[in-house]
Parts: structure tokens; C-alpha cells; sequence
């Protein structure tokens, strides 16, 4: 887990893909400078490899579990990242989003995807099923989830995109969760302000 100093609107960005050099990484990245980029803004990226997650069902928890948790419940907004296996989201996300506890700490919170694939597709059966898993633990999913097809033409091995007009919607995903944020978030915790005061 990388962890920032915390300003304004606060976005937790998670990678679905623990597997060295992976793509999702490389475009989750690409959302995440896009967001550090703004003045008003801070992201935590966080890396599942890094983690020690329990497996639901055993009754246990990890430390790295709670820190999760207590993460996510503190964020204005989160970015969920999956690659497409067998036309469905990683275990990896599926994991992490288990480990957001019962009640999920991911409701209420507005929630942007991301996905990509190495098939002409895309990543569209994938964040569709995701969709579903998020909006059910009452996650707010956004719509226009991005999709990025043949992921594997469109980075190179530094994760270097080579694909202008697919940067730009790759970093999007940032960009709309943002605007979704100021345009309904950030309106009713003022007036709650305004009310309380």
C-alpha cells in the first residue's frame, strides 16, 4: 500500500493483478498520475502482492485487512482494476473486495472501473460481473466503465502507452470519478457542513 498525504478529495486506487509486469498495473498507473496531477486531489495506490489478505470463510483477519478497510472507509472515492481471466475479473479483486468487510466499507463510496484484456474485446465480461459484485455490497458503480482491448499492443514494457487516444481514456477513469465526486459528493457534504454549523 502506498500511502499520501491526504487533500481534498480522496481517491484509494486498487490494482487487480498481482503477477510482476502486469498490465493492469500499467494502466491503473496511467489514472493515478492523471489524479496526482490535480492540486485538489490525493491517491493511495494499492498493490494486493503487497498484502497478507485473509481467505473469507476461515474467520480469521490480518492486519493488512484492518489497514485495508480502514483505508477504503476513508476515501471520497475508489478505483477497482481487474485483468479479464476466463471472462471474469481476477481472484486478486475478488479477494480484496471480501477482505472490505460485512457490511462493505465500499458502500455509499462512488466506485470507478477499470479493465483490460489481451482478446479484441476487451475486458466487458469482466467489469460487467464486477459491476455486479460492487453495486450488490452497495458500492455507487459509475457508469462508462473503460475497457481496454489488447492490452498487450496498446503498452510497452515499461509501461509506456502507445496508443494516444487510449491514454486519454485510460486516464478517464480518474477524471470522471473526480467530476462525479464534485458534482454530487462534494455539494451535500457541504450542505451537511452548512446545517451542523
Amino acid at each position: 500500500m502506498v500511502k499520501k498525504t491526504k487533500k481534498g478529495i480522496h481517491i484509494v486506487a486498487i490494482r487487480g493483478s498481482v503477477r510482476p509486469g502486469n498490465y493492469t498495473a500499467k494502466a491503473l498507473d496511467l489514472v493515478v498520475d492523471e489524479l496526482q496531477n490535480l492540486e485538489y486531489c490525493s491517491c493511495d495506490l494499492v498493490d494486493p502482492a503487497e498484502l497478507k489478505l485473509s481467505f473469507p470463510g476461515l474467520g480469521q483477519d490480518s492486519d493488512d485487512g484492518s489497514k485495508l478497510r480502514e483505508l477504503v472507509s476513508q476515501a471520497t472515492g475508489v478505483i477497482l482494476s481487474t485483468p479479464e481471466y476466463h471472462g471474469g475479473y481476477s481472484s486478486v479483486i475478488k479477494l480484496v473486495i471480501e477482505n472490505l468487510g460485512f457490511p462493505s466499507v465500499l458502500a455509499g463510496k462512488p466506485v470507478a472501473l477499470l479493465g483490460v484484456a489481451a482478446g479484441q474485446i476487451g475486458a466487458i465480461k469482466s467489469l460487467e460481473s464486477l459491476r455486479g459484485v460492487a453495486s450488490h455490497v452497495g458500492a455507487i458503480v459509475l457508469p462508462g466503465p473503460v475497457s481496454v482491448a489488447r492490452v498487450q499492443q496498446v503498452f510497452d514494457q515499461d509501461g509506456k502507452c502507445l496508443d494516444e487516444t487510449m491514454e486519454k481514456v485510460i486516464r478517464s477513469v480518474g477524471t470522471n470519478l473526480i467530476r462525479y465526486i464534485q458534482d454530487n459528493i462534494c455539494p451535500r457534504m457541504t450542505l451537511e457542513a452548512m446545517v451542523r454549523n
